[in-house]
């Protein structure tokens, strides 16, 4: 018997010895970047600025905290508790009431996540600066969109813009062009936060004012807290706004839809996600979820590798998640007010060039958000199924082509498709000789004419000239 007992209590000493190691791991690397981001705050001279910043790192120690728990205690979703979203959980945008209920549109306001350069596509500066259509931005398109909305209903729309500390002061030059228009433009900036260094668990940085590459905007779930802290949230409600719709400053299918906000109004919804039919090139979006009843947003990050095909079936988990996203102010202020957001952190593993030449280059990690994963924290959160022309998205050449061809015609910033096209906009893949704009605008001076086009494939040394039409 007493064999017995040892035996069995074995495993459990070993158990509770490696929790309590991990515990105090744990602690101790939240010790030290405490203390490091202690000693980053002391080098704030400006004092109103010290308070701001010392908020900010409030936050992001949260953050960091969590992201070390969730490691110790191997935090992974359970698959068995996993299913695809009920009936109630995404309605048909086709059934939602067909009346233009212009009355809300003066509870509304539109805020675009800005954040993001062109690098990606060779460009210098924020990336809502690229020349999308008629010599027009993202920026210039989406301000068109809220003139005209304001003009024919006789409203005022705000345009508010989260920018990042990479884009806040070009955006804040290019916005100046919008003064004598009819629109009100609030900007905002998300967080701030330090890149950890991977080998030591410690902040990048070593003070406040250290080089841009030490610090990382961390990501867009990042809206609410950044949305509050600001005063942008109180300034909104003092002027009656009431929901938000906010959206990729790179959709440009994402304008206000006067149906959804009707529906949002009359279902006392205070989240509600846009969703679009999944094809096999967006199997890697976020899908909406039950789990133990109520809607979650399951990115492809969260999946345990053995269940990753079955997340991207197009038959089990149908839509995906085109970050459309339209919120109730006052629910936004409290889940900040009562600390309840808690999203799930998507760790982004990067490196940083070394400082010397020779030097191997530094690994670093992101701690990064989603908007989308807060639909969990809201009530009567739900789904809305709309048509693919809500998801327009331009983040390569392959995309700028598409928007730019004779398949869209433009109303009042608007791309509208041509009725005439049958069937879902094409496929098209442009190789990596068509990366950059510059080399895209050099190789393809002149749109091709695209309305019969099904796919379309370009790779190698390839320059398109005037007047082709390509068809099939």
């Amino acid at each position: 018997m007493e064999l017995f007992t040892s035996i069995s209590e074995k495993p459990l000493l070993i158990l509770n010895s490696r929790q309590a190691f991990e515990n105090t791991s744990t602690n101790v690397a939240a010790s030290q970047m405490r203390n490091a981001l202690n000693n980053l705050s002391d080098t704030v001279r400006d004092p109103q600025e010290k308070k701001r910043f010392e908020s900010e790192m409030d936050n992001f120690f949260a953050l960091f905290r969590r992201y070390l728990n969730d490691k110790a205690k191997g935090n992974e979703i359970d698959w068995a508790k996993i299913a695809p979203p009920a009936p109630e959980q995404v309605i048909a945008y086709e059934t939602l009431p067909n009346s233009d209920a212009v009355e809300f549109l003066n509870k509304l306001a539109v805020v675009k996540l800005n954040g993001g350069l062109g690098t990606s596509m060779g460009c210098v500066g924020p990336k809502s600066v690229i020349e999308v259509r008629d010599g027009m931005s993202f920026l210039d398109l989406s301000v068109r969109q809220i003139e005209f909305l304001n003009r024919t209903y006789d409203v005022n729309v705000p345009f508010v813009l989260m920018n990042s500390f990479n884009t806040d002061n070009d955006t804040a030059a290019i916005i100046k062009k919008y003064e004598g228009h009819n629109i009100d433009i609030l900007t905002f900036n998300q967080s701030r936060y330090p890149r950890i260094l991977k080998d030591s668990m410690l902040p990048a940085p070593k003070s406040y004012d250290s080089q841009l590459s030490d610090w990382y905007p961390p990501g867009h779930g990042d809206v609410f807290e950044s949305m509050y802290n600001s005063g942008i949230l109180e300034q909104l409600l003092e002027r009656g706004i009431e929901i938000i719709f906010l959206s990729n400053a790179d959709n440009l299918g994402a304008v206000v839809d006067l149906k959804i906000l009707q529906h949002m109004v009359e279902t006392r919804a205070e989240y509600i996600m846009e969703l679009t039919d999944k094809t096999k090139a967006d199997v890697k979006g976020g899908t909406i979820i039950d789990y133990e009843g109520r809607a979650r947003l399951l990115e492809i990050a969260q999946v345990p590798k053995a269940y990753v095909n079955e997340f991207k079936s197009i038959k089990k988990f149908k839509y995906f998640n085109t970050n459309n996203i339209w919120m109730n102010l006052r629910a936004i202020q409290r889940v900040v007010e009562q600390n309840e957001l808690a999203l799930e952190i998507i760790p982004n593993e990067k490196s940083i060039p070394a400082d010397k030449k020779g030097e191997a280059d530094i690994g670093i990690v992101q701690l990064e958000t989603a908007v989308g994963a807060a639909i969990k924290h809201f009530k009567n959160a739900h789904g809305v199924n709309v048509p693919r022309k809500r998801f327009l998205p331009v983040k390569t050449c392959s995309d700028l082509m598409l928007v730019k061809s004779d398949l869209y015609t433009l109303k009042h910033g608007q791309l509208v498709i041509d009725p005439s096209r049958f069937g879902p906009a094409p496929l098209i893949k442009l190789g990596a000789d068509f990366k950059k704009v510059s080399q895209f605008q050099k190789r393809i001076p002149s749109i091709p004419k695209i309305l019969e086009l099904d796919h379309l494939t370009i790779t190698g040394n390839v320059n398109l000239a005037r007047g082709v039409t390509l068809k099939g």
